[in-house]
């Protein structure tokens, strides 16, 4: 868990320094913020919990204001916090513009919101407007209400095949596993996509496109300063009869060219137009990122400036430890954004996938085989450690976030990556919540492994998470990880994110980009305005550095030279 850093910047760099007024105000006001921010996500139920009934909360994440200025941020995205029966982490959502009691109440989320924009930290909340909860009062009520009704029509019901109806109305999978149809108790069926707790919305219903206008503007009135719009490509659905059975339906991330019934239509920029009018009527304009797995050629719509105005790519995160990759995906996903007016987004973790300290530590289960299915394999084993080299893991996660860092665009971060936290995988089956885990038996064990709570003391019922338990458990090797014991080693994990951050803010200048080709085939040079280099060797052999001054690298240098997983900032 060791990096360098040049000591003479030690000065320079304070990741403690106070913001000057003027430059606070100027920072918030900014209307770009967003197009190269450092984005820190928190997953509220696993960061911290203040009342210790295992389950973090808002005021847990007020208390932790000062550790997220502390590295260098520019805005929290919050996943879900809504009125949930976390049937899916969260993202079941009982009401829109409320509070889950469990985390707090809304005088909860405005002291948060107003000490994280003291601390010049802007949120991003995140939105889910494909489906509900099976709990929210529109869906009880299309429950209670005949077929053909205006309550029903908020959502997508229809009738069964066969004599009785008693089949579904397609052969349609759910992501989570299962057929994505749930029967009612008078014969009819809804759709979901997800797990059968989150019915789909018909968003071909205006009252349904109006309720969402309401609740951005309910959000953004509070002060929230841009949305993350999950599964933002699979609102609008065309359901003509006869519906195609799924063999003639192309994935998810396909181009389907806006033909797919339900995954990326054409349809859906619609939509989020509207929602572009409503975040344009404020100052600074709301901002918004699309969560759209679609295929390359079509994410330019979701980041258009009359839309969303963002999307994420995930290409990187689902890349292997592989130069050639890397260096296509940069460069076409740098020119889509060009070209869209956007700029790019950047993640290699969050709250749906295995942790990239592991991914990047495994080995590869066979010679065509993705980092996915790597680690799905491994998970599936329990995690046998003879599998995973941590350390291999760490280097290379350090390596690869200082590039992800250096590229120009947005950099999200997920809560404890900057800790070099590994993916948990020996979880009990009867301590698993993630209903992929219940509903692909066998198949796939679900994503609780990166939703652990945070450690953030060497000790304690729960490393400091809250004091008591913690409502997924925690592995004894987290103590070495806590905050609590990297915060005084200049050397850790969590020094090095510090730093890296810090020099972002300090060396960030206009979104230009150059790759200088003179590198080894397995070296990633590349440079931004004002000098800056980055450099990182993929191969397995230390390789000399150009002329300059070190700033720092994300391993100790060897003999002057950048060893292997190694990246290195100079000037």
């Amino acid at each position: 868990m060791t990096s360098t850093v040049n000591p003479d910047l030690d000065s320079a760099v304070d990741a403690t320094a106070e913001f000057a007024p003027a430059a606070l105000d100027e920072r918030i006001q900014d209307p770009n913020w967003w197009r190269q921010a450092a984005v820190y996500q928190i997953y509220p139920r696993s960061f911290a919990d203040s009342n210790g009934d295992g389950i973090g909360d808002l005021k847990g994440i007020t208390s932790r204001i000062p550790y997220l200025r502390s590295l260098g941020i520019d805005a929290v995205w919050l996943s879900p916090f809504y009125p949930s029966a976390l049937a899916d982490g969260g993202y079941d959502v009982d009401d829109y513009r409320d509070v889950d009691p469990k985390l707090g109440t809304l005088d909860d989320f405005d002291e948060m919101i107003a000490a994280l924009h003291e601390a010049g930290i802007k949120l991003i909340a995140d939105i889910v407007p494909n489906h509900t909860s099976n709990r929210h009062v529109w869906f009880q009520e299309a429950l209670a209400s005949p077929k053909g009704s205006a309550a029903r029509n908020r959502y997508i019901f229809r009738d069964g095949k066969g004599p009785d109806g008693a089949e579904p109305p397609s052969d349609w999978d759910s992501v989570f596993g299962g057929p994505a149809w749930e029967r009612t108790e008078d014969g009819q069926w809804y759709m979901h996509i997800f797990a059968r707790e989150q019915p789909d919305l018909n968003w071909d219903n205006r009252e349904v496109r109006d309720d969402f206008l309401t609740t951005l503007r309910f959000w953004s009135d509070r002060g929230v300063d841009g949305f993350r719009v999950d599964v933002a490509h699979a609102l609008t659905k065309d359901m003509t009869e006869p519906l195609p059975m799924k063999a003639a339906l192309g994935s998810e991330s396909e181009n389907n060219n806006g033909q797919h019934p339900f995954w990326d239509r054409d349809e859906v920029h619609e939509v989020f137009a509207e929602w572009r009018a409503v975040f344009n009527e404020y100052t600074p304009p709301r901002t918004a990122v699309a969560e759209a797995w679609v295929h390359a050629e079509r994410r330019a719509r979701y980041a258009s400036p009359e839309g969303l105005g963002q999307a994420f790519n995930f290409d990187l995160l689902q890349a292997d430890w592989n130069p050639v990759q890397f260096r296509e995906i940069i460069t076409r996903n740098l020119t889509e954004a060009t070209s869209s007016g956007a700029s790019s987004t950047w993640v290699f973790s969050n709250h749906d996938v295995v942790r990239h300290a592991t991914r990047y530590g495994l080995p590869a289960a066979g010679p065509d085989s993705t980092p996915a299915e790597t680690s799905r394999n491994w998970l599936l084993s329990g995690g046998t450690e003879a599998a995973l080299d941590r350390g291999l893991g760490e280097r290379r996660a350090r390596a690869v976030s200082q590039l992800m860092l250096a590229l120009p665009g947005s950099a999200y971060v997920y809560q404890g990556e900057e800790l070099g936290l590994h993916e948990v995988a020996d979880i009990a089956d009867e301590d698993r919540q993630d209903p992929t885990f219940f509903r692909n038996t066998g198949v796939d064990v679900g994503r609780d492994g990166c939703r652990v709570p945070l450690p953030w003391t060497k000790d304690g019922a729960s490393f400091g998470f809250g004091f008591d338990g913690a409502h997924l458990p925690q592995p004894a090797w987290f103590g070495e990880y806590a905050v609590e014991v990297q915060e005084g080693d200049p050397g850790s994990h969590l020094s090095f994110y510090r730093r890296a951050l810090d020099l972002r803010r300090e060396l960030q200048g206009d979104e230009d980009f150059t790759w200088e080709d003179e590198s080894a085939a397995d070296v990633l040079h590349f440079t931004r305005p004002s000098g800056w280099h980055s450099i990182t060797n993929f191969g397995s052999a230390p390789v000399d550095l150009p002329a300059g001054r070190v700033l720092l690298s994300s391993s100790p240098l060897e003999d002057g030279k950048l060893p292997a997983d190694t990246t290195a900032w100079l000037v």
